[in-house]
């Protein structure tokens, strides 16, 4: 398959959270992957990772899965690590691809030593438990599904 433009696009609670170009690298009806450069504005140090113009995203999302991972590389190829966002599946239609962030993500560093569950505190307070308990349910069983790989150390092969 010869790679294609497709604007990733991210809902939160909503809104439009952010949207970027990216290459659709790779679509098999299930998984998606694409690649896009950082698409902030300048860098963002999030204490653990810092994400810097020039990074690159290949991004693996889902059609029947609730999250996205994306692995972050420097410019140079240097891994830094898989930031794993909880999502609902992905949707792609029209050159959009399109998912709902959950608040809740997963942190994986390039040696996997450094997991760590984020944004926990967000989606207790998005109150999806009550608005929708099914949505709340694959969320918190997504993010224990990727935790439990990552510990494992079976995170490369879920991309594969």
């Amino acid at each position: 398959m010869s790679t294609r433009s497709v604007e990733v696009i991210l809902v939160k609670a909503g809104t439009i959270k952010i949207r970027y170009p990216a290459e659709l690298l790779a679509d098999d009806g299930t998984h998606l992957v694409v690649r896009a450069p950082w698409a902030g504005e300048g860098a963002r140090d999030f204490g653990f990772v810092r994400f810097e113009p020039g990074d690159v995203f290949t991004e693996h999302y889902w059609r029947d899965r609730w999250y996205a991972v994306k692995e972050v590389r420097t410019g140079e190829g240097v891994l830094k690590g898989w930031y794993c966002d909880i999502t609902r599946p992905a949707v792609l239609d029209a050159g959009a691809l399109s998912v709902e962030d959950l608040d809740l993500d997963l942190w994986v560093a390039a040696d996997g030593e450094e997991i760590l569950r984020l944004d926990e505190d967000e989606f207790a307070e998005s109150g999806l438990a009550e608005s929708d308990p099914v949505a709340a349910e694959e969320a918190e069983r997504a993010l224990d599904d990727l935790e439990l790989l990552a510990r494992r150390g079976d995170f490369n092969d879920l991309l594969g």
